[in-house]
């Protein structure tokens, strides 16, 4: 493929994870010294054979042993990946442990002012950050070791970010950057104005399951779940509540062999992916009800602020001083459907009495707001994922992020409405996922989507279920 001076791609990258398939890793004819390099942990940790989704083509760790040379046609420094989603947007940052010979003669003063202000801070301006905690080491890309760093700011700081990118050079080096996400189509004059930078739109489902997927074969602990008490706990303590939920415990689950799998991605709204293969997926369902519900509906009843700020009071309020339980209807549990009395059966429903309206806390209606939303989202997912008959549901996205309490609401959620035959499974990365997988593109002018929802009306009535 013809090289375009500027332009952020990563060519001919190969996602590998198994320990069988001779034809995904056999050198083709002609290039017997193309290999795949894979290190001892990878190798112990990932035995499902799959086929290369078309955003990975040769992704490899670094290990001991002969480094793989560096591509001297890749495109220029610096490489980024774009999430610009409709309230958060996420920067993957590839920063490389060496020079090659035209950086140093064309570039190496503006790479270092850039690689300088993202490495060293965690934070920029008053709303940027760096997740310091989520970096990773010793990738491989084409041939150049490096890091991975994740950044976020809120999307209405976009403006601030080009500001940034202008300041340091960013455009004398790249006028096109891969990007993702509703902002990726709302902000491209902007980019083109204020940067002359051009965004290379990607499908955000294409590139959410190519960054889950190399991201987990990068990280053995991605994938893991909260698991619930022991049965001789006290099964009588509210299941919404702390002190229920703070007898859940962090544990890793192996995700080696994964399809099918329902991927339900929480960003501000929710879409829900049945996952057979790398290259092989369909949005099932979704619900307007995400992460943007929760933080508005905290914005306007508790007068928050942020995301952070609606978390924290959650963690400390009691969401039955505001929801209807089934206790408050039935006087105690459903028996005969197996309801318990302690579940909520109306969320909201006490707040029809003015009695109660007087009574009730801020912290108590951003925990009520969170119930909702997470008991709305787990609902829906257990149904996708029975009539799918999946067994793994994995959720990912940023409402997640510094929020174990919804994760266990999850939890406890599908263990109970499934009678514990459905888990619910997160992401060390979370919301980062669609970043990575702009980062990861090679060529979007050759990539065709293919992968549409089960219910479009497709021209060819042979996928219809693809």
């Amino acid at each position: 493929m013809a090289e375009r001076s500027g332009v952020i791609t990563i060519h001919r990258m190969r996602l590998h994870r198994c320990e069988s398939c001779l034809a995904a890793c056999r050198p083709e004819r002609g290039s017997p010294s193309r290999t795949l390099v894979r290190s001892n942990q990878l190798k112990k940790t990932r035995r499902s054979p799959y086929k290369a989704p078309p955003l990975i083509k040769e992704i490899k760790m670094a290990e001991s042993g002969p480094p793989t040379p560096p591509d001297n046609n890749a495109p220029p420094m610096p490489w980024f990946g774009m999430d610009i989603g409709g309230t958060l947007t996420k920067l993957v940052y590839f920063e490389p442990r060496e020079t090659n010979r035209r950086e140093l003669d064309k570039e190496t003063e503006i790479l270092k002012n850039i690689r300088r202000y993202l490495t060293r801070n965690s934070a920029y301006g008053k709303t940027g950050r760096r997740d310091v905690h989520l970096q990773m080491d010793n990738v491989t890309i084409r041939g150049r070791r490096g890091t991975l760093h994740f950044i976020r700011f809120p999307t209405s700081e976009v403006g601030a970010f080009l500001q940034l990118a202008r300041s340091k050079g960013m455009a004398a080096l790249v006028n096109t950057i891969y990007a993702t996400g509703g902002g990726a189509y709302k902000f491209e004059e902007d980019f083109i104005k204020e940067v002359n930078m051009r965004l290379s739109k990607l499908d955000e489902l294409d590139a959410l399951i190519a960054g889950v997927l190399f991201v987990d074969s990068m990280n053995p602990q991605e994938c893991y779940y909260w698991a619930p008490p022991d049965q001789g706990t006290n099964s009588k303590d509210t299941p919404y509540l702390e002190p229920a939920l703070s007898q859940y415990s962090r544990k890793p689950f192996d995700f080696s062999n994964p399809y099918p799998f329902l991927l339900v991605n929480i960003g501000s709204g929710v879409s829900m992916l049945v996952v057979n293969a790398p290259n092989d997926y369909y949005r099932v369902s979704g619900t307007s009800l995400g992460g943007g519900t929760f933080l508005g509906l905290c914005c306007l009843l508790a007068g928050c602020s942020s995301f952070e700020e609606a978390i924290a009071l959650a963690a400390s309020g009691d969401n039955t001083t505001v929801d209807k339980l089934v206790r408050d209807i039935y006087g105690g549990d459903y028996e005969r459907f197996g309801l318990r009395g302690d579940l909520v059966a109306s969320s909201f429903g006490h707040m029809c009495s003015s009695e109660r309206r007087a009574r009730v806390s801020r912290e108590d209606l951003a925990r009520a707001t969170l119930v909702t939303i997470t008991n709305n989202i787990g609902s829906i997912a257990r149904l996708c994922a029975s009539n799918e008959r999946l067994e793994r549901v994995v959720f990912c996205g940023n409402f997640l992020r510094v929020n174990p309490l919804s994760m266990k609401l999850l939890s406890y959620a599908m263990s109970y409405w499934s009678r514990g035959a459905l888990k619910a499974l997160f992401l060390e990365h979370e919301g980062y996922f669609g970043a990575v997988g702009c980062l990861l593109h090679y060529d979007s002018k050759n990539h065709k989507q293919e992968n549409v929802s089960r219910h479009a009306t497709p021209p060819d009535c042979r996928h219809a279920d693809r």
